[in-house]
């Protein structure tokens, strides 16, 4: 596992082997951030579920202002620091999804989230509720989502889709969201 372009390109990644989690394969990671890379310069992301790091390095790497890093596992939020080690822009937080999301409420906005929950705990609907119940996302803010095959219920914008093989990025918009 690598960083594929930006600033850290090619930095070999720990974390492959972490239990309960699965790595974003490289072709899967190119094809999203050539999609999302306007998106990047000057963003505040979030790398919720976050495993290894490798979602919010690879925003860092190519112009993210500052990623926090959000996962459960103590082994993962490690990793994240050993990954990130030479790194300054960044948070690390070792807590539940739900009590982080909370904590972000009125404190922080981003304009980037990448959401790669364990598959098969059909948590994706409930984040994506919270995010927009909390307001955590800026007006231009997109929402990157990494599926297997979870229905996905939701008042966004669906931006971009694709799939491989059994695995599916959808990336959503807030542009439709009302304000609260």
């Amino acid at each position: 596992m690598r960083v594929i372009s930006g600033k850290y390109k090619g930095k070999i990644l720990s974390g492959f082997d972490i239990k309960g989690t699965r790595p974003t394969m490289d072709r899967v990671k190119e094809s999203m951030f050539a999609i999302i890379q306007n998106y990047l310069k000057d963003s505040i992301c979030l790398d919720l579920f976050a495993g290894s790091g490798s979602l919010g390095i690879e925003a860092l790497s190519n112009g993210a202002k500052k990623c926090y890093f959000v996962d459960n596992n103590k082994v993962a939020i490690e990793t994240i620091k050993k990954n990130t080690l030479k790194i300054d822009n960044k948070e690390i937080i070792q807590e539940d999804c739900f009590k982080a999301l909370l904590q972000f409420k009125n404190k922080v906005k981003f304009d980037v989230i990448f959401l790669d929950p364990p598959y098969h705990d059909n948590l994706l609907n409930q984040v994506l509720e919270k995010i927009i119940e909390y307001n955590l996302l800026n007006k231009n803010g997109i929402i990157v989502c990494e599926l297997e095959d979870e229905l996905l219920t939701t008042n966004l914008t669906l931006f971009k889709e694709k799939k491989y093989g059994s695995k599916q990025v959808k990336i959503f918009l807030k542009s439709n969201v009302k304000e609260t």
